[in-house]
């Protein structure tokens, strides 16, 4: 499962799909212009997200066991 990190106060953050429960995986897009970002998706393509925020930033990715 991914797990995003706050490098300000540290908070972490687990998700999962609402449609079927599994854990959200993490991924990039690439964007037209060349720069890429950093996302949350479903393994079983319902969708994804833009990686969650915190104090003003986006959150570090973290790999968990």
């Amino acid at each position: 499962m991914a797990t995003y990190e706050c490098a300000v106060c540290e908070m972490s953050v687990n998700a999962t799909c609402g449609k079927c429960g599994a854990a959200l995986v993490n991924d990039t897009l690439q964007r037209d212009d060349g720069s890429s970002v950093q996302v949350s998706r479903c393994p079983n393509d319902h969708g994804k997200i833009k990686s969650p925020m915190c104090c003003g930033t986006d959150m570090s990715y973290c790999a968990t066991a």
